[in-house]
This record gives C-alpha cells, sequence and structure tokens, in this order.
C-alpha cells in the first residue's frame, strides 16, 4: 500500500499506513491500533487534494475518491476516529456548535426538555421495528432503569432494548452525523417513528454527555460504545466482550435537569408518551420494576357497541376529564388511522377550532393538534392513532400534505356516515346533537348534498312565527320566504308574524346558503328571498273615505322626510300598536352604510365612497309606513298644527329606524335634541297662553 507522511488540518492529525476501504472495516481496526500507539506531530502540513495525490499517484488516488476510501485521524483531544476522504478534499468546512444546535433545539423545535424521553423511546421502539423486519415474530422489550444519585453523582436513566442494534460504521455513520437518520436502505419508513436523524439530540437538552454501547444483529459484529460529549466532541471503542444485539443509552442529568431523572417524573412521562407502544415496556427503578403498556381504545375487541361506546366515554372522561355526549369510531384507510371523535356536551362556536390527541404508530405526537378533522367538525375533539402520516421536525404535529388532507376527508366522513346511522337507528340520541349542534351540521349540509337531503328537514331555523324546522314547515306550506340579514328580519318579523305570514330569518351564519341551495337540492320546493318592501304589497288598502282623511298627513310626511331620502305612504297592518314601519329595499340598506362611512372617513375615501355609492342610487328606495289602524296616526291625521305633526312625524321616523336596528346618520341624531325641544317648548308655550 502507498505510505502517507503524518499531515494535519486543524485540530487533526492523519496516520497511517494507507487508506482503508469501507468495506474492510477489519483493517480500519488495524489501523486504529497502529494510530493510537503514534504520538501526535507538533507540526503538519495541511492535507489538500494535491498533497494525497502525491502521495498515492494517480490511479490510487482517483480509486480512493470512487470508492470512499477512510482513514484514521487524531482529533484534538487525542481521540483516534475515522472519516472519508472527501472530508479532507475540501478547501474549508462548516463548523457546527453543536451546544448551539442544542439551544435552538430547547428553544424553538421542542415543546420541553421531558421530551428526551420520548426521542429515547422512539429510537429504541424503532430499533425493535428494525429488528422484527429481520426477524418476524422477535417480542421486543424496552427497559428503562433510574439509577438514583449518589455522592458526588448526580442521577442516570438507563434506556435498553433489545432491537437491532448498530456496527461500528454505522455508529459512526448515524450517531455522530446530524440529521443522518438509519432508517434508509433494506427499511422503509413506514414502518418507523423516526426519520429525522435528530432525535439522541434531545438528550444533551438534559445531559452533558451520552453513552451509547450497542451490539448489531449482524453476524461476526462486535460490541462498541460511543461517548458523545455536548461540546461536539465523541470516541468509539471497540469492547472486548460479548453482549446480546441491541442498544443500551446512558444518560446522567446535568445540573439543573435532575427533576427530569426523578422517578415518578421518568414514569409519568413514559405512560403518557409510550404506554400504548407494542412491544412491552418496563421501568425499574427503587421501587421494583414496572410494565406500562395499556391497550388503547381503538384496539378494543369486538365487543357489543354499548360497552364499547361505554368504554370510550370513559376513556374520553379520563383523557379530556370531560362527560362527552357521544362517541364516534374514526377510520381512514388514507394515513392508516383509528381513534374516536367525542362530542361535546356543549355548543362549540363556529369559530373555534378543536384540538386533538393524537398517535403515531401508538406513541403520543401531540395533545393539542389541529387541522385532523375538517372545519365543520368544531364540535368535536378526537383522540387518534396514525400508523401512515408524516410528522414535522419537533414530532409534535402531522406535516400538512396530500396524504393528510385525504386523511381529513376520510374521517369527516366517520362522522358523517356516524349521523346517518343515527337517524335510523337512535332519533333521540340524533335530536339531542342536533339541538347543541345544528350549527356545524349545518355548515356540513352547505358543502354536501346527501347530508343535505337527509338533514336540512331536522335542523332549526328562526322565523317570524317562532324557531322551527323545516320539515315542520313544509309539512304546511311548499314555499319558503327569508329574508337575508338580521336588520330586515328585525323590520319584519312583528308585522309578518301579526298576519300569520312565516319568513326565515337569513341572516345567521350558512342560513341564506342552505335556503338559497334548497330549490337545487330537493326540487318540487319553492324558495324565495323576500325583499322588505315587498311585505307592503301585503298590507291592506285604505278605503276612499281613509285615504281622504289622511291624505294631508302623508303629504306632509313626505315633504318631512325628503332630507332624509324616505317617502311616506299610509296602510292598514297589523299589529295595531305599531304606528310606522320603515322599509328599505337593498340599495337603500347599502347607501345608508355608505353615507355613514362617509361621515367617519377622510376626504379621499369619501370621494371614492361617493362613486361607489351612485352605482346604487338609482334604484334605491325606502319608505315610512304609516299604519292607519293605529290610533296615534289617526288622531294625527285629524290635528290642524302642523308643526306639531312634523316633530312628531320626525319621531315616529327616529322609531322605525331604531326598531329597525338601522346605524343613525348625522342629521338623524339631530332629530333627538331638536325634535325633543320642540316638543317641550310647544307645550311649555301652550301651558303658559293657558
Amino acid at each position: 500500500m502507498s505510505s502517507i507522511v503524518p499531515c494535519t488540518v486543524p485540530d487533526c492529525t492523519l496516520y497511517g499506513g494507507a487508506l482503508y476501504p469501507v468495506e474492510q472495516p477489519e483493517v480500519f481496526h488495524q489501523s486504529l491500533s497502529f494510530a493510537r500507539s503514534v504520538p501526535a506531530p507538533d507540526h503538519g502540513t495541511s492535507v489538500r487534494a494535491g498533497s494525497l495525490s502525491s502521495s498515492l499517484h494517480g490511479a490510487a488516488f482517483q480509486n480512493a475518491i470512487e470508492n470512499e476510501f477512510f482513514f484514521p485521524f487524531k482529533n484534538g483531544s487525542g481521540r483516534v476516529v475515522k472519516s472519508r476522504i472527501h472530508n479532507f478534499l475540501m478547501e474549508s468546512n462548516f463548523q457546527v456548535n453543536l451546544e448551539g444546535v442544542i439551544k435552538l433545539l430547547s428553544d424553538h423545535l421542542y415543546s420541553g426538555p421531558e421530551v428526551y424521553l420520548r426521542e429515547l423511546m422512539q429510537n429504541a421502539v424503532d430499533a425493535v421495528t428494525a429488528r422484527k423486519i429481520k426477524q418476524p415474530g422477535h417480542p421486543g422489550r424496552i427497559r428503562i432503569e433510574v439509577l438514583p444519585s449518589s455522592a458526588g453523582s448526580a442521577p442516570t436513566l438507563v434506556v435498553e432494548d433489545d432491537g437491532i442494534g448498530l456496527t461500528e460504521a454505522e455508529v459512526h455513520e448515524f450517531l455522530a452525523t446530524i440529521g443522518q437518520s438509519s432508517k434508509k436502505g433494506d427499511f422503509s419508513r413506514k414502518g418507523f417513528i423516526g426519520q429525522f436523524g435528530i432525535g439522541l439530540l434531545s438528550g444533551f437538552v438534559v445531559s452533558d454527555e451520552i453513552t451509547v454501547i450497542t451490539k448489531s444483529l449482524a453476524d461476526d459484529s462486535t460490541p462498541v460504545e460511543w461517548k458523545g460529549q455536548v461540546d461536539g466532541t465523541y470516541s468509539v471503542r471497540i469492547l472486548d466482550r460479548q453482549i446480546a444485539p441491541g442498544s443500551r443509552v446512558y444518560l446522567r442529568a446535568k445540573t439543573g435537569s435532575e427533576e427530569y431523572f426523578e422517578p415518578e417524573t421518568v414514569e409519568k412521562l413514559l405512560r403518557h408518551y409510550g404506554c400504548h407502544l407494542p412491544c412491552e415496556i418496563s421501568l425499574t427503578t427503587g421501587g421494583g420494576e414496572k410494565l406500562l403498556n395499556e391497550a388503547a381504545p381503538w384496539e378494543n375487541p369486538e365487543i357489543p357497541h354499548e360497552q364499547k361506546k361505554e368504554k370510550y366515554l370513559n376513556y374520553g372522561r379520563e383523557v379530556f376529564e370531560t362527560d362527552f355526549l357521544d362517541a364516534i369510531p374514526l377510520e381512514s384507510e388514507a394515513g392508516q388511522i383509528q381513534g374516536v371523535a367525542f362530542i361535546l356536551p356543549y355548543t362549540a362556536s363556529a369559530v373555534s377550532r378543536q384540538s386533538h390527541r393524537v398517535y403515531l404508530k401508538n406513541m403520543l405526537l401531540a395533545e393539542n393538534a389541529e387541522g385532523l378533522l375538517p372545519e365543520w367538525a368544531f364540535f368535536v375533539k378526537c383522540v387518534v392513532n396514525a400508523n401512515d402520516l408524516r410528522p414535522n421536525a419537533a414530532r409534535e404535529a402531522f406535516h400538512e400534505d396530500d396524504a393528510l388532507a385525504k386523511a381529513r376527508d376520510h374521517l369527516g366522513e366517520s362522522i358523517k356516515n356516524y349521523m346517518v346511522k343515527l337517524a335510523a337507528t337512535d332519533r333521540k340520541r340524533l335530536d339531542a346533537i342536533i339541538a347543541l349542534h345544528f350549527l356545524p351540521m349545518k355548515a356540513l349540509a352547505v358543502e354536501d348534498d346527501e347530508f343535505f337531503k337527509l338533514f336540512i328537514d331536522w335542523l332549526p331555523f328562526e322565523s317570524s312565527l317562532g324557531r322551527t324546522t323545516l320539515g315542520d314547515h313544509f309539512r304546511g306550506d311548499k314555499s319558503l320566504n327569508y329574508v337575508r340579514s338580521h336588520d330586515q328580519f328585525r323590520q319584519v318579523a312583528s308585522v309578518a308574524n301579526a298576519q300569520q305570514m312565516c319568513v326565515f330569518n337569513g341572516g345567521y351564519t350558512y342560513d341564506s346558503e342552505l335556503f338559497e341551495r334548497m330549490a337545487d337540492v330537493i326540487p318540487g320546493r319553492i324558495v324565495e328571498r323576500v325583499d322588505v318592501t315587498d311585505l307592503v304589497l301585503n298590507f291592506d288598502e285604505l278605503s276612499l273615505d281613509e285615504k281622504e282623511a289622511v291624505f294631508c298627513l302623508v303629504k306632509l310626511a313626505d315633504a318631512v322626510l325628503k332630507p332624509y331620502e324616505c317617502s311616506a305612504i299610509a296602510r292598514n297592518f297589523e299589529p295595531d300598536e305599531l304606528p310606522t314601519l320603515y322599509t328599505a329595499n337593498d340599495n337603500a340598506a347599502f347607501l345608508r352604510t355608505i353615507d355613514n362611512a362617509r361621515e367617519e372617513t377622510d376626504e379621499l375615501w369619501s370621494g371614492i365612497l361617493d362613486s361607489v355609492a351612485e352605482t346604487r342610487s338609482m334604484d334605491a328606495y325606502s319608505r315610512l309606513v304609516l299604519n292607519y289602524r293605529n290610533s296615534l296616526i289617526r288622531r294625527l291625521a285629524a290635528m290642524a298644527d302642523d308643526t306639531l305633526v312634523a316633530r312628531i312625524i320626525e319621531l315616529l321616523y327616529l322609531q322605525s329606524l331604531l326598531l329597525g336596528h338601522y346605524p343613525l346618520r348625522s342629521g338623524e341624531l339631530e332629530i333627538l335634541g331638536n325634535g325633543l325641544l320642540g316638543l317641550i317648548n310647544h307645550f311649555l308655550n301652550e301651558n303658559s297662553n293657558g
């Protein structure tokens, strides 16, 4: 073999009589022994491609590059490790501040130091999974032990698995390389929890040193000890004793992290993260050994439906501390998901986003995951386990991708199908759910024609005749009239009710959309949007005598209301106690909003609003309807004092606006002052004259 003169890069000294291929680890071990016996020189030349090339001579150098040969070297601490030749052919290398990376993980990626236990368990489970692929039927076991602190020594945690283990080459490749994951090659990622190659770093959040003793399942492998320091240095040595295949990880608590090594805390965290894992998990402390496994609710055997439901509800009470209204089994082929959705026992807001407890391959991923269910399903909280969804780097949420989107749709189908089943088998339970959660059901009906047809007649809506379902309404009427806003409904509700006319309020979330879709989804039903001004057409016309009696009053009211862009008419309508009714079509109501905005904005925006208003002004009209059945209107019609009548008309106009919940413009606000003062002055003058 070609000889190489010892040479250095910063903090590293190159040794050996040759370069060694990765495929010859036994030769590498010999070179390690040789390197340990040679003292590091005080000076050397930097390793460059040129110097290596001159030492290896032509073809040998090219062969070393193509076959990724490696060679031993000593670092500044005197530890002998290895590196591929490519590492020394770069003009410069990135330097990684491992302590800075650990702080970044601790402060920004992981939710807290306690996740170190989750990461260690995840690595152990993946090792067992890998062995099961090689040896089907291997049961797998993970043992955790807490070694209490002693004189001058901090408490130590030991995590041992009987998984696939690592060879020496794999130790260098996977334990010492940030971002390098062993879940590749012969192994499909789908069987594993981890995938990012940073899980072991979480141990440095609570410990300054991590020791791993491991032996590969591979034939003729030898046990290896790897020690990593928080400063980024590590050492590897071959052990001369035999151990069973698997790995054992040691973490000694660093100052300030002792609480995460207390037996009670460790047990609580292990149960929290891993009680549903498929392999045996045990914890050994001063009190002995405990098995921590518990059956997940989605793994219940085939038992009667009601017993399973009771078990689900008990589980939901334990996890969420809530007595839920009902429990829905969840299943999705997309993402390979199983779980339970719990129906909330209280009405949820449409803008609320429920958080859910989610597991990935039976290990807890997050307690407050969002975006798992469709937006309309805000009336449930769920616990699910996914076997085929991707976690984010922190493993505290699922990665948003097509697989998650499909799973979300499938879980929504599970909830919908359960409601459909209840409609046929347990209407009483369905009615109780609808009473609390009709709003999300309306949201689903907007999106889903099938659900619309099945449920629309059971959902409640507000009408001028009271709260009713559409099923009850259409049993007595083939048509449906509605207004689009709350303000319009407030104007017409009392009038329509007095005339036994049913008008629905479309101002609530989803209601107008549902009314407008009804004729398309259910043929034969007639749905009409009512303009408030259309109601006037249903009012009774006055007789000739009544028209003559009220003619002067209507004429005066027209003149009084002209500055407010409103006209006056007289009709007979119920209820009799309502003297006037203000009606405005959509364009007039829009212009009122524009006028209010114009009064509160600057000159630039005022000009823009003027331009917008021009497009609506041609078709805008509003009316003050005088109810001749009302005694006050009849008395006003008989009064001869036009000044007093004008004041009263202004106040009646203002009252009608307030009853309709219209925002008042500045000119209308003056009515409060001028009108009331005018009436006071009038009556004071009358009293003084008397």
